[in-house]
């Protein structure tokens, strides 16, 4: 009998020390929380061709301002820089990447809006933005999206930036597509677009590249809000990532971060945006 409750007891402890061991975290199975822990690893979604925010170098690195945020938050969820995969995504394809498990988080300029909401869940915002334009240097007729009736104006597939354009302001504007934005500024560089329009900061970037060619009009006409996709549903996630882009404001990395990656192009620097809780 003595063996017997012997046997017994250390049966239980054995049982109970199963959920103590899992009470070392309350996320959710499937939160990105819990797969960071499980794995030590993230497969991260980023652009690979906007300069000064997420850009592959020659070399194979990966740099830019929205790199920064994701490598900084990967280390809040536990996971080192060397653990991260850089997967590239476009903005076609940013709600399919997340919804199908391809990535565990996107960080690629990516403007929270309801529609997209539907689909994806989102942490932030980390940056704040507004919509512009990108026209030749010598392009002083155009000043602003009402001037561009009867030209041509290029955005990538499945944004929604050209769209406004047309709805909002130039009725008469032709809209063309490519798939990426250097398609467009290359577009606009041989003069087969009078304008291209995206995110102020992005075109900053392409601007940098190019000063004697390119410039950006400098009126912004919306507001955008980049945001964190992740998993829709995943409140764990969404909550560890809004404090770790809290800390990364509060401990000046954010700024830092801007300053080097932005800075240069003399895009103005926002103040922090105000993090809310979804």
């Amino acid at each position: 009998m003595r063996l017997s409750r012997l046997a017994g007891v250390l049966t239980l402890m054995s049982v109970l020390s199963i959920p103590s061991a899992c009470a070392s975290s309350n996320a959710a199975p499937d939160s990105v929380v819990t797969r960071a822990s499980d794995r030590d690893a993230l497969t991260i979604g980023i652009r690979f061709d906007q300069p000064g925010l997420s850009e592959r170098t020659l070399d194979g690195r990966f740099i830019g301002f929205d790199v920064d945020v994701a490598t900084y938050i990967a280390g809040e969820l536990g996971v080192d820089a060397e653990d991260i995969t850089w997967k590239e995504t476009t903005a076609s394809r940013r709600e399919a990447d997340i919804t199908s498990g391809a990535v565990d988080l996107v960080v690629a300029t990516y403007s929270i809006t309801d529609e997209r909401e539907q689909l994806v869940a989102f942490a932030g915002p980390y940056f704040d933005t507004g919509q512009d334009l990108l026209v030749r240097l010598t392009s002083s007729e155009i000043t602003g999206p009402d001037t561009l009736d009867g030209r041509k104006l290029c955005a990538v597939s499945k944004s929604t930036s050209a769209q406004q354009v047309k709805d909002r302001f130039s009725k008469a504007v032709e809209l063309i597509e490519y798939p990426r934005y250097p398609d467009c500024v290359a577009a606009l560089l041989a003069g087969q677009v009078d304008a291209v329009t995206t995110d102020a900061v992005i075109l900053a970037g392409y601007a940098a590249q190019n000063p004697e060619l390119l410039k950006v009009v400098g009126k912004p006409f919306s507001t955008e809000r980049y945001g964190v996709g992740l998993r829709k549903g995943d409140a764990d996630g969404v909550a560890k990532i809004n404090q770790a882009i809290e800390s990364m404001i509060d401990s000046g990395a954010w700024l830092d971060s801007l300053t080097r990656n932005i800075g240069p192009s003399g895009y103005a620097l926002p103040s922090p945006p105000e993090v809310t809780q979804r």
